[in-house]
């Protein structure tokens, strides 16, 4: 045998096989803002921090072939740029712009000769994106029965079954937020300890609630948390005297980030969902110094950012229960309009907040709320005279009649969905 050999493996019977594609793959996840490829080789680039121009090589031969591959299907927020390097792409000089801007695509690129230049063989979309499970259980925590400070918490199964008390972990407080993040798990953060508080506790994906971790971010009572992005957190707006829009992003291992300048009125005592699968919504609230009750929401993308006030749609409330319904809707329901309140408000799969819908259920306010059994949701406790009744939500947003309350009555408290596993 003579000439070279490349790309090739040797097989147990000593027959020689080309590897697919002849391609050598690199190792390191590309993360950068450049990159300069070589031919023979295929590329991961990961755009999930920044865009990337992929600087292809400045000589190329017939038949040179890279392929480049959307690692974290980023692209369509963060696209690539392909920088010919002097070399035609697709008959055009390198003067032309040339974006990939899908998510999940995959590039495979083969080089003609000096007039067609880098020719695509594929660009093709991977749409059999894989598609996380559905939380399907909650769990309700901490609060007050007027004057204390409470840190006990309550499983509600994938049924929509609440369980008794389980003995608290970490300090007690009202006023706190609660979100689900990594899609399993759950974290209780801020509130009123006695003081305004930065602390969180993470819930595993079994439902033990974890110690204090220490605050991040400015102190506060009364916000909204929320799920976005399908595995991550955040939670916003607030007082700590004042009112604040301040937010606070949690990444999908449980990290509380510093905070973000507040976008939107700053409010408290308003509620926060998930929908559209992977976006949030935080609406209604209160603000002092006589101005009061507030309807206005604001949206929040699927990467964290919160949007400016959309004006509001219904019953200005505070003091409002919310959650995520039939995986891709939220519901605002309950809360204080100078009186204790049973209305609710259905939002769909866009973000849009429906009118008043006539209440069900006992009217209070300061409950909590979550979604269950992968498209249900529940509101519990509450006000009224510190309540443990609660009312299941099904897949359609329709509010059920009161189920008698199990475990201590309280309101301030907050809930979340933790767990894949019925």
């Amino acid at each position: 045998m003579s000439g070279t050999i490349g790309s090739n493996i040797v097989r147990h019977s000593g027959t020689i096989a080309e590897t697919a594609a002849g391609l050598s793959w690199t190792t390191a996840v590309v993360t950068g803002s450049t990159v300069t490829v070589e031919a023979g080789n295929g590329y991961f680039i990961n755009t999930t921090s920044n865009a990337c121009t992929v600087t292809l090589p400045s000589s190329a031969e017939a038949g040179d072939q890279i392929v480049l591959v959307d690692y974290d299907r980023t692209w369509g927020t963060n696209a690539i740029t392909i920088d010919s390097n002097g070399l035609n792409y697709q008959g055009d000089a390198d003067t032309f712009t040339v974006e990939y801007t899908t998510d999940g695509q995959s590039l495979n690129i083969v080089y003609s000769d000096s007039t067609k230049g880098w020719l695509p063989l594929e660009d093709d979309v991977a749409a059999d994106e894989p598609v996380q499970p559905p939380t399907q259980k909650a769990i309700f925590g901490y609060g007050t029965t007027g004057s204390d400070y409470l840190s006990l918490s309550n499983l509600v199964s994938s049924s929509g079954v609440v369980a008794s008390d389980v003995t608290g972990v970490g300090t007690g407080r009202n006023g706190l937020a609660a979100a689900t993040y990594g899609g399993d798990k759950a974290i209780f953060a801020y509130g009123d300890t006695g003081s305004v508080s930065s602390l969180s506790n993470l819930v595993s994906n079994s439902g033990v609630v974890a110690t204090d971790t220490s605050g991040v971010g400015t102190a506060r009572r009364y916000p909204g948390g929320a799920e976005y992005g399908t595995d991550k957190a955040i939670f916003a707006y607030g007082t700590n005297g004042s009112a604040t829009a301040v937010s606070n992003l949690v990444s999908n291992s449980g990290v509380v980030a510093s905070d973000v300048t507040g976008v939107g009125t700053a409010r408290s005592e308003l509620g926060a969902a998930g929908y559209g699968e992977d976006k949030a919504i935080f609406g209604f609230g209160y603000i002092g110094g006589g101005v009061g009750v507030q309807n206005i929401t604001n949206l929040v993308t699927n990467v964290g950012v919160v949007g400016t006030d959309v004006s509001g749609v219904g019953t200005a409330r505070y003091a409002i229960g919310a959650t995520t319904y039939g995986t891709d809707k939220a519901i605002f329901a309950y809360g204080n309009t100078g009186s204790n309140s049973s209305l609710s408000n259905l939002v769909n799969s866009s973000g849009v907040v429906a009118s008043d819908v006539s209440g069900v259920g006992t009217a209070r306010y300061a409950l909590a709320a979550s979604t269950y059994g992968s498209d249900k949701a529940l509101f519990a406790y509450g006000n009224g005279s510190s309540v443990s009744m609660s009312n299941l939500v099904n897949s359609s947003g329709v509010i059920s009649a009161d189920v008698t309350g199990v475990g201590t009555g309280r309101y301030l408290l907050a809930a979340a969905g933790f767990s894949f596993s019925a």
